[in-house]
C-alpha cells in the first residue's frame, strides 16, 4: 500500500510538472563583456526543441516550456559553442551565459555580417545593406564616410566636416530619401545633431534601404532610407571615452555611459561629443578662382580655404526601464546640441565669403516605448515621439568682396585701386541678420499583431508638424511681422507580413495614405512718404495621395535568397525645399508639387559559403526607377548662359524636373580568409536620364535622354582589413585597413559642356588600430586621401586633400 501511494504521489507530481510551463531567459555575453549579438540559442529536451537568437543587447527569451531538464546549446561565429544544462522548475528561469571569444573579431565596418539579427533584415525581401560600426568606432571615421563606402550610396557634401550634405541612393535623393535616427526623421534634431557629427561610437548599426521600407519606417519616401540605430545596450555598466586630433586643426572627443540597476530595471544611457575644425585645406580645382583689379579671372587658382571654421557640441541622455512587466523598453530623454559654422562660399566655390556665418541650436524631448504582448498575447506596441525646438541664426553684413587668397578684391576708381564693395552690402546678396525658429512634433506609432503563426498585420501612423517663424533682425520694421509657415503630415499605413512554404517565402505588402497641409503668412511692407503700408498674405494648400508596394524573399537553395520589391508612391516636398534654407544657400519655392515614383528591384543575396578557411558572400540587385515631377536642386542650363563664369552660382532652389528614369545595378562581394583577412568590393552603375519628350511649347525637348546633371552615377569601393595577433605584446590585436574609392566623371550643367565636367576621381585611405592586451585601450591612426587627389562633390566643390588623424579609445567597465 505504501509503495502504491508513493508511486501515485510521484505520478501525480510528474503530471503536475508537465502541466506547468515557464520561460527561460537571460543574456549571452562574450568574455570581454560585450553582448553576443545574433548568437543562436537552441533549447531541447527529447522531442521538445525550440530556438531563438540573441538581440542587440545579447538578450534572449524562450517561453511556453514544460517544467523539466533541458540542454541549451549556444553558438556564435565569434566564439566557441557552449552547452548549458538547466532545470526549469519555476515560471521564470534567468541565466547569463559567457562565451569564449575565438580569434575571429568581426568583419570590417562595411561588411554585411551573417547568422545574426542583421540577416533577418537582409532576408526580408528589402534591398538593404547593413553597416556595422564596431571597427569604425575605434577609428577616425565619420558616419558619412562609412556610408559613402557602402554599395549604392553617394554622400553629396559641400566641403569638409560640418558642410551641407545630401544623400543619393542609386539616383534617388532629396526628400525621396528618408534619413532616420532610431526611426525618427533626423531633421527633428537640427543641423547640430546629424550624421556629420554623431560619433560612430554612439551607433550600433546603420541600415540602408533602397526602395520599399519596412513598416516601422513607413513615410513619405520612395527612394529608400538610411536608418541609424543608436546603441541601446544597458546589460553592462561601462564608460567609453574617445579623443582624436588631426589635419586642418581637427579635434573630436566623445563619451558614452551606460548603467542599469538589475533589481528594478532602471537604466541610464548618456553620450556627449565635441567637434572642432578649421577646415583649412587647400583647393586648386576649376571652381577656385582669383579676380584681379582689372576683372580678369584666373581659373584654377591654388589657395587655402578660410572662413571655414566649424564647431559643434551635443549630448543625449535617456533614463527609463527595461524588461519590466509593463514595458520591454520605456525611456524618456533629452537631446541637446549647438553648432557654429562659417560659410565659405555659395552653391559653387567661385566667390569666397568673409564674415558670413550661422549658429544653430536644438533642444529635443524624447519618448520611446515598446511592449510585446501588449494588453493581449501576440500584440506589440511601439511608440517613438519627439518634440523639438530649433533655432538658426544667420549673419552676413560684410560689404567688401574677397579673393581666395584672403585679400580684398580691388577695382580701379578714378585711377586708383580701391576695395570692391559688394552690390547689396552682404557677401551673398543683401546684408542680413536673421533668425529662424522651428517647433517640430514627430510621433510614430506601430501596432503589430500575429494573426496566425508566421502571419503578422501591422497598423502604422506617423504625424509630423513643423511650425516655422522667420525673423528679420536687421530691419526694425520687419521684426514685428515675421513670416510664419506651417507644414504638417499624417500617414496611415498597413503592412501584412507572411512566411510560407516552410518559411522559405517571405512577403511584405504595404498600403499607405498620406495627407499634407501647408500654410504660410507673410507681410509685404512698403513705405511711402514716411507712412508704412502693410499687406498680409495668407496661403494654404492641402493634398493627399495613396501609395502601395511589396517585397518578396525566397530561399531558393541553402543560403541563396532571391529578393524583389516594387513601390508606387508619392513624395511631398519638405519644409526646407518649400520655404528655403538661407544658411545652406537654398531659396524658397512654394510652388513645388509632390514627386511620384514607381520603383522595381530584383536581386539575390548569397549567404556565407565556407570551405576550409575561406568564406564568400555575394549580393547583387538591379533596379528600375521612374520619376515624375522629380524634386531636385536646380542646375544651370548651358543654353541660358553666355559664358562659363555665369555657371558660378551662389544660390539655388529645388524645382520639379519632370519625368526621369534611372536603370542600373549594384553588387558586392565579400571574401574572408582564416577569419583574419576581410575584403569587400562593391560598385553601383546606373543611368539617371531626363525623359521629358516635349517642352512647354510642345516641341521636342532638347535635353531628352541626357544624364541628370550634378549626380555621380558610377562608383566603386574596395576595402581590405587584416588582423595580426600578439604583435609587440601578448593578447594584443593590430588591425590594418586599406580603402579605395572611385567616382566616375559627370557633368554639373545641363547640355554637358566640357568645362562643366567633374573628372573621374580615385582616393586611397589607409589606417591601423592597436588594441592593448587589457582590451580597454585602443589607439589608431588614419591617413585619408593618401595621394592628395583632387576630390569633388556637389556642384564641383572640392573636398579635403590628404589628412592624418590620431585617435585614442578607452573603456571603463564594471565601475559599479
Amino acid at each position: 500500500m505504501a509503495k502504491y501511494l508513493l508511486f501515485l504521489s510521484a505520478f501525480l507530481f510528474s503530471m503536475y510538472l508537465v502541466a506547468q510551463t515557464g520561460t527561460v531567459s537571460g543574456y549571452i555575453l562574450f568574455d570581454n563583456n560585450k553582448p553576443a549579438l545574433g548568437a543562436s540559442i537552441i533549447i531541447e529536451n527529447g522531442s521538445i526543441k525550440k530556438e531563438t537568437s540573441a538581440n542587440v543587447n545579447g538578450q534572449f527569451s524562450i517561453s511556453n516550456l514544460s517544467y523539466g531538464n533541458y540542454n541549451i546549446l549556444v553558438s556564435s561565429l565569434n566564439a566557441k559553442s557552449q552547452t548549458v544544462k538547466v532545470n526549469l522548475n519555476t515560471a521564470n528561469k534567468s541565466l547569463n551565459i559567457i562565451l569564449e571569444l575565438t580569434d575571429y573579431q568581426g568583419l570590417s565596418e562595411v561588411v554585411v555580417q551573417t547568422k545574426t539579427a542583421k540577416k533577418k533584415i537582409e532576408e526580408g525581401g528589402f534591398a538593404v545593406a547593413i553597416i556595422d560600426t564596431k571597427e569604425a568606432s575605434l577609428r577616425n571615421l565619420t558616419t558619412n564616410e562609412l556610408l559613402d563606402r557602402s554599395v549604392g550610396v553617394r554622400i553629396r557634401q559641400n566641403g569638409g566636416i560640418g558642410s551641407d550634405v545630401e544623400y543619393n541612393l542609386n539616383g534617388m535623393s532629396g526628400s525621396a530619401i528618408g534619413i532616420f535616427l532610431d526611426g525618427l526623421e533626423i531633421s527633428t534634431y537640427g543641423q547640430s545633431f546629424n550624421l556629420n557629427n554623431i560619433p560612430t561610437s554612439m551607433i550600433e548599426r546603420i541600415e540602408v534601404y533602397k526602395g520599399v521600407l519596412p513598416s516601422h519606417l513607413t513615410g513619405d519616401y520612395a527612394g529608400g532610407a538610411i536608418n541609424v540605430v543608436l546603441k541601446k545596450d544597458v546589460s553592462q555598466n561601462n564608460i567609453n571615452l574617445a579623443s582624436s586630433y588631426g589635419s586642418f586643426n581637427t579635434s573630436q572627443s566623445d563619451i558614452g555611459v551606460t548603467f542599469r540597476e538589475k533589481k528594478t530595471g532602471l537604466a541610464f544611457r548618456g553620450s556627449a561629443f565635441y567637434t572642432y575644425t578649421d577646415n583649412s585645406y587647400e583647393t586648386w580645382g576649376r571652381s577656385t578662382t582669383y579676380v584681379n583689379y582689372l576683372g580678369q579671372i584666373t581659373r584654377p587658382y591654388r589657395a587655402k580655404r578660410f572662413n571655414n571654421t566649424y564647431k559643434s557640441l551635443g549630448g543625449r541622455f535617456e533614463v527609463g526601464f527595461t524588461d519590466t512587466k509593463w514595458a520591454d523598453q520605456f525611456f524618456v530623454g533629452y537631446n541637446g546640441s549647438s553648432n557654429y559654422k562659417e560659410i565659405p562660399h555659395g552653391t559653387t566655390m567661385s566667390v569666397p565669403y568673409v564674415g558670413r556665418f550661422n549658429e544653430t541650436e536644438a533642444r529635443v524631448i524624447l519618448l520611446n516605448y515598446s511592449k510585446r504582448n501588449f494588453l493581449t498575447e501576440n500584440l506589440a506596441l511601439k511608440v517613438n515621439a519627439a518634440r523639438s525646438y530649433r533655432s538658426t541664426f544667420l549673419q552676413d553684413t560684410v560689404g567688401i568682396a574677397y579673393n581666395w587668397d584672403g585679400t580684398q578684391r580691388e577695382v580701379i576708381e578714378f585711377g586708383e585701386r580701391v576695395p570692391l564693395k559688394t552690390l547689396l552690402g552682404g557677401q551673398q546678396g543683401e546684408k542680413v541678420i536673421s533668425n529662424t525658429d522651428r517647433k517640430i512634433t514627430n510621433i510614430r506609432t506601430n501596432l503589430g499583431y500575429m494573426v496566425a503563426d508566421r502571419h503578422r498585420l501591422s497598423l502604422n501612423h506617423k504625424y509630423e508638424a513643423t511650425d516655422r517663424e522667420d525673423e528679420d533682425l536687421l530691419n526694425e520694421i520687419n521684426q514685428d511681422y515675421a513670416t510664419v509657415s506651417t507644414i504638417s503630415q499624417n500617414i496611415i499605413s498597413i503592412n501584412y507580413e507572411a512566411e510560407t512554404f516552410n518559411r522559405k517565402l517571405k512577403t511584405n505588402l504595404l498600403g499607405k495614405y498620406t495627407y499634407n497641409h501647408t500654410s504660410q503668412t507673410e507681410y509685404d511692407i512698403t513705405t511711402t512718404d514716411g507712412v508704412n503700408s502693410i499687406v498680409r498674405n495668407d496661403t494654404i494648400a492641402t493634398n493627399s495621395n495613396f501609395g502601395y508596394g511589396g517585397t518578396l524573399s525566397y530561399n531558393a537553395v541553402s543560403d541563396l535568397y532571391i529578393i524583389a520589391s516594387t513601390e508606387n508612391s508619392y513624395v511631398s516636398p519638405s519644409e526646407r525645399q518649400l520655404y528655403g534654407s538661407p544658411e545652406t544657400n537654398i531659396l524658397p519655392n512654394t510652388q513645388l508639387s509632390p514627386e511620384k515614383n514607381i520603383n522595381y528591384n530584383l536581386g539575390f543575396r548569397l549567404g556565407t559559403l565556407e570551405f576550409n578557411k575561406h568564406k564568400v558572400s555575394v549580393y547583387a540587385n538591379a533596379f528600375w526607377r521612374n520619376g515624375y515631377d522629380k524634386i531636385t536642386q536646380q542646375a544651370v542650363d548651358e543654353s541660358e548662359i553666355e559664358e562659363e563664369a555665369e555657371a558660378d552660382i551662389q544660390v539655388t532652389r529645388y524645382v520639379n524636373l519632370g519625368k526621369t528614369q534611372a536603370r542600373g545595378f549594384e553588387a558586392e562581394i565579400i571574401y574572408i580568409y582564416n577569419n583574419r583577412l576581410n575584403t569587400s568590393l562593391n560598385f553601383s552603375k546606373f543611368n539617371n536620364v531626363f525623359k521629358q519628350e516635349v517642352d512647354e511649347n510642345d516641341n521636342a525637348h532638347s535635353l531628352y535622354g541626357q544624364q541628370v546633371p550634378n549626380e555621380p552615377f558610377f562608383t566603386i569601393n574596395g576595402n581590405v582589413q587584416y588582423r595580426f595577433n600578439n604583435i609587440f605584446q601578448k593578447k594584443s590585436i593590430l588591425n590594418t585597413y586599406y580603402t579605395i574609392g572611385f567616382v566616375g566623371e559627370y557633368y554639373t550643367v545641363w547640355g554637358q559642356p566640357e568645362w562643366s565636367k567633374t573628372p573621374s576621381q580615385v582616393s586611397h585611405d589607409i589606417g591601423l588600430s592597436y588594441r592593448f592586451p587589457s582590451q580597454k585601450l585602443v589607439a589608431s591612426i588614419d591617413v585619408k586621401n593618401l595621394f592628395n587627389a583632387e576630390i569633388y562633390d556637389n556642384f564641383a566643390i572640392q573636398k579635403p586633400g590628404r589628412g592624418i588623424y590620431f585617435k585614442l579609445n578607452y573603456i571603463i567597465s564594471k565601475f559599479l
